[in-house]
């Protein structure tokens, strides 16, 4: 997503006399690799840091890129720490936010009063958003009825799992996990004689990709939350579309995410007017991050001194083998 964005905006004349040169490094989701990764970036010449992917990697990074104060813009790392500094500023949710959008979600539209959660122990991301759930779906009036859970070295076979939420009378089963995961759960589900809804956050974008086609049929009526909805208008369209032509593959709001960062960029370069080499470079590009506003493809977005996001959370069903915005009944 943040190439096509980078494509973009140089094909078109770039901004302020400036165009944008996307460098990268693999960090492996592995914290000291991310520090070792933006080290070398920092050598190469980078002005504006994407931090991380993965929030464990991006936390390590903000405590080096705060010394430089550089501008951080993480487009997925969702753990609240990752922009715990001044410089830092993210596109996706918080994992906090997350959990209490996805219990009020389940709760204003009266999808079910007894939940399941399967959730990752060994995960930040997941233990996040399930802590967080807990707390809000008690506040609703949401019974847990069963907690389910698995590591990092324990994450393909669920049936333990499964059995024990099959005879919870769980109506809804809560998954704050990622995509891989997901799909095994949801396969194994099939034979689990679970008639429960599947609910997710933005974890799950993907899970059709990474189910397979001979397993789509897993999931049907599968639910999440996500800010990016591929058919929500032509620009969402178009990108979908534009993404497809050019990876043979249907983008997921990761994608988004990182389309949404560089073009955040572009509009603090716009904002403040800033090139690099000035003496106050870094100082201009933070400050006018609170005052721009970005029609994204995840959501018309604005953020506040502490980095977060304003902006609306969406909800897509699968039907069919693709995604369909949430209609309520």
């Amino acid at each position: 997503g943040a190439e096509m964005a980078v494509k973009e905006i140089n094909e078109a004349g770039g901004v302020n006399g400036l165009t944008f040169e996307l460098l990268f490094e693999d960090d492996q989701a592995d914290a000291e690799m991310a520090v070792n990764a933006y080290n070398k970036l920092m050598d190469n010449g980078m002005q504006v840091s994407l931090g991380a992917v993965t929030s464990g990697a991006c936390i390590a990074v903000s405590e080096v890129s705060k010394e430089d104060g550089i501008l951080m813009l993480t487009p997925s790392g969702s753990q609240v720490e990752c922009i715990q500094y001044d410089n830092g500023f993210r596109i996706c949710f918080a994992d906090p936010e997350q959990g209490v959008n996805a219990a009020k979600f389940i709760a204003e539209n009266g999808l079910a009063t007894k939940i399941a959660i399967i959730y990752d122990k060994s995960n930040d991301y997941s233990n996040g958003i399930k802590e967080n759930f807990v707390t809000a779906a008690a506040d609703l009036g949401l019974e847990i009825v069963s907690e389910q859970a698995f590591t990092n070295q324990s994450n393909t076979d669920f049936s333990v799992q499964l059995q024990a939420i099959a005879s919870s009378g769980a109506e809804l089963v809560f998954l704050p996990i990622y995509a891989q995961e997901a799909a095994y759960i949801l396969t194994q589900a099939q034979s689990a004689n679970i008639s429960a809804i599947f609910f997710g956050c933005d974890g799950l974008d993907g899970v059709i990709e990474k189910i397979g086609a001979d397993n789509v049929s897993a999931t049907e009526g599968v639910m999440f939350l996500t800010p990016f909805d591929p058919n929500a208008d032509e620009q969402n369209i178009n990108f979908t579309s534009n993404y497809q032509a050019a990876y043979n593959a249907t983008p997921d709001q990761f994608a988004a995410d990182g389309y949404d960062a560089i073009y955040t960029i572009k509009a603090a370069l716009e904002q403040s007017g800033a090139k690099p080499g000035d003496a106050d470079f870094n100082e201009k590009m933070v400050a006018a991050m609170t005052a721009i506003t970005v029609d994204g493809l995840t959501g018309t977005m604005t953020w506040s001194a502490d980095g977060e996001p304003t902006k609306s959370a969406t909800a897509v069903v699968i039907k069919d083998g693709a995604y369909v915005a949430y209609a309520a009944e």
